[in-house]
């Protein structure tokens, strides 16, 4: 099981678990075609009921220790921006995911959420290494890991929500490199 996670905060976040009552705004931004084409997994269309089983699935995938995933809100404003979250995927490993909403993008939230992932996952998590990729076709997302310390490891192809191949980005941050 991974430890419960009380609310991180950062300069213009709070990282915190999601809630049931969070599926209207997942669904609402996550569902953008402009959200979804630019990740391999988030369904489209995505509707409320997908969001809240998606959000029970993610409880579960936390207490089994699979997972951890958070929800990126504005501190000031109280509205949910995104979404951010570690998938274990062998002993001591992980890959980060996220999304923006759109119309929050270009702001710097991905970035600060992704650094704030990486602090959590290293230094709650002891994770000696953290992997994400993203699609060739969002070089936004890279340049987001980039910002964040992680590294350019290789160009893959992998199948997206439909399974068409698809070039992807794979980055990588290991604990050895933190400062």
């Amino acid at each position: 099981m991974i430890p419960a996670i009380s609310d991180i905060t950062t300069a213009r976040l709070n990282l915190r678990p999601l809630r049931l009552e969070d599926a209207q705004a997942v669904s609402t931004l996550a569902g953008n075609w402009n959200v979804a084409r630019h990740t391999l997994r988030v369904p489209h269309p995505y509707t409320r009921k997908m969001a809240q089983e998606w959000i029970r699935q993610t409880w579960q995938s936390r207490e089994s220790g699979k997972g951890l995933v958070l929800a990126m809100e504005h501190r000031v404003q109280a509205v949910l921006l995104g979404v951010i979250g570690l998938e274990m995927t062998r002993p001591g490993q992980a890959d980060l995911g996220y999304w923006v909403g759109e119309p929050w993008w270009g702001q710097g939230y991905a970035t600060e959420a992704v650094e704030a992932m990486l602090a959590i996952g290293f230094d709650r998590l002891g994770l000696q290494e953290i992997g994400a990729e993203h699609l060739a076709a969002n070089p936004a997302s890279g340049r987001v890991m980039q910002k964040a310390g992680m590294h350019h490891e290789a160009s893959l192809i992998r199948p997206d929500r439909d399974g068409r191949q698809v070039p992807v980005e794979r980055y990588r941050f290991r604990a050895l490199e933190k400062g």
